[in-house]
């Protein structure tokens, strides 16, 4: 009995169950509301806190894949001398914690952004359900993919930035530094990504029509680039453009998708598109 009060009360801030009968309109009290928000807390850290232990036992090889990308460019650098060192006594030991909790945090993802869609969910309409997950189905994936290219850039980017460096000179570089650098430029590759299917949505949602894409076509695409240089960590050429030719086609396909919404949706409502403040011709 000394230990069933315990693993109830842990059941109870698990669960999340409302205490107070659910309205005919599906309404919630706010209390229940603040425990079902407590409970997916809950479940988020603990997922976070299991893959921050078993990051644990895989150190090395989370380590061997962020400082790859830069031994290949120490290797590509030939008489460049440069070196990856870290300071302070205890550097060492806040970096293991750092890239643990950086795997823990990628490496959960899907479990924990679970915890927040299952919150929000219930409050959308079946339409935005709809529409939420064709959102969240084409977005992870999109996401990844750009993650993936700036892995592949990386060891260009950073040979470049070495190379200006003398040759005479040895360029030590911090780890937490790198670190850092490692994280930006996959984080800005990923949400680059992301920006084309931004733009369909607001084309199915009926704020940008597909006439506006291709009218801003040109400016957009210079924007695109000037975007890239300016997320791109590395500020070198081939980084920027290994992430604004991909957003070029990316934009293009969003055009085309949002051009063949937009005349599925004059079939479907003929007089969708006239405005109802401009008077139409007399016979």
């Amino acid at each position: 009995m000394a230990i069933a009060g315990p693993v109830r009360g842990v059941a109870g801030l698990l669960s999340g169950r409302p205490v107070h009968p659910v309205g005919p309109d599906g309404k919630m009290a706010l209390s229940d509301h603040l425990r079902e928000l407590r409970a997916r807390i809950i479940k988020a850290a603990l997922v976070l806190a299991v893959g921050f232990f078993v990051a644990l036992f895989f150190y090395d090889q989370l380590f061997d894949l962020v400082y790859t990308p830069y031994l290949k460019a120490q290797d590509a650098l030939g008489g460049h001398r440069t070196q990856g060192v870290t300071e302070g006594v205890g550097a060492g030991f806040l970096l293991y914690f750092k890239l643990c909790g950086l795997a823990a945090l990628i490496g959960t993802s899907p479990l924990w952004l679970y915890q927040i869609w299952a919150f929000i969910l219930p409050a959308l309409l079946p339409r935005e359900k709809r529409w939420s997950a064709v959102f969240v189905a084409v977005a992870g994936p999109l996401f990844l993919v750009g993650i993936v290219l700036g892995y592949l850039t990386l060891p260009k980017g950073v040979q470049i930035l070495i190379s200006f460096n003398h040759s005479g000179v040895l360029n030590l570089v911090e780890f937490n530094d790198y670190l850092s650098f490692f994280i930006h430029t996959l984080l800005m590759f990923g949400v680059a990504f992301e920006i084309p299917v931004f733009v369909v949505m607001l084309n199915l949602v009926g704020v940008l029509p597909g006439r506006v894409l291709a009218s801003a076509r040109p400016w957009i695409i210079v924007g695109i680039f000037i975007f890239a240089a300016a997320a791109t960590p590395s500020t070198d050429p081939f980084t920027m453009c290994m992430m604004a030719v991909p957003m070029c086609l990316l934009y293009g396909v969003a055009e085309v998708i949002a051009r063949v919404n937009d005349r599925r949706r004059v079939r479907n409502r003929p007089f969708a598109e006239l405005d109802p403040d401009t008077p139409s011709p007399l016979p």
